[in-house]
C-alpha cells in the first residue's frame, strides 16, 4: 500500500472503527483475546485507556483513513506496548511503518509486547523494530510471547 501512514491522537469516533476491528473472528483469535460487547468496550476505552494520562494513544491512519491503534501503558512496574489493526491492512507493512512512528514518541525502555505466539506477523514486526524474545507466557492455555525493547 503506498498510501501514507501517520499517528494522531484518538478520537471518539475510532472506537466505533476499533470496535469493529476487534470484533473481526481471525484478528480476535490470532491475538487470543475475546471481543467485548460495545458498552463494555467503550467503557474500557473510556476509562482504563484514554482516561490514564501515563497511557500514549495513538490511531494509526492510512491515507488518512483510520488502520487501527497502537498504545503503551503500565502494567505493575513495566512498559507494554499493543497495536490493533483492521484485517484490510494487514501484510503492507503499515504496522511496521506505524510501530517506527510509535516509537520515536514513546521513549521508555524497557518496552514489552505479549503477543501469541501464534500472531507470527505481529511477532515479525517487533522483532524488526529490536524487540528481543525474553520469555515465553502461558494465558488460559495460549502461549504467548514476550518481546522486550531496550
Amino acid at each position: 500500500m503506498s498510501a501514507e501512514v501517520g499517528l494522531r491522537d484518538v478520537e471518539l469516533p475510532d472506537l466505533e472503527v476499533f470496535l469493529d476491528y476487534e470484533h473481526d473472528e481471525e484478528a480476535a483469535e490470532l491475538a487470543h483475546f475475546p471481543p467485548r460487547e460495545r458498552d463494555r468496550f467503550m467503557t474500557h476505552w473510556k476509562t482504563r485507556v484514554l482516561g490514564v494520562p501515563e497511557n500514549l494513544v495513538q490511531t494509526v491512519t492510512v491515507g488518512g483513513e483510520t488502520a487501527g491503534n497502537i498504545l503503551a501503558w503500565w502494567d505493575a512496574d513495566r512498559r507494554f506496548l499493543g497495536y490493533w489493526f483492521g484485517r484490510r491492512f494487514w501484510g503492507q507493512g503499515i504496522g511496521t511503518r506505524a510501530l517506527g512512528l510509535f516509537l520515536e514518541l514513546e521513549q521508555t525502555r524497557p518496552l514489552h509486547a505479549d503477543p501469541a505466539a501464534r500472531n507470527i506477523g505481529s511477532v515479525r514486526v517487533l522483532e524488526k523494530h529490536g524487540f528481543q524474545r525474553t520469555e515465553t507466557l502461558d494465558y488460559d492455555g495460549t502461549e504467548h510471547i514476550l518481546l522486550t525493547l531496550t
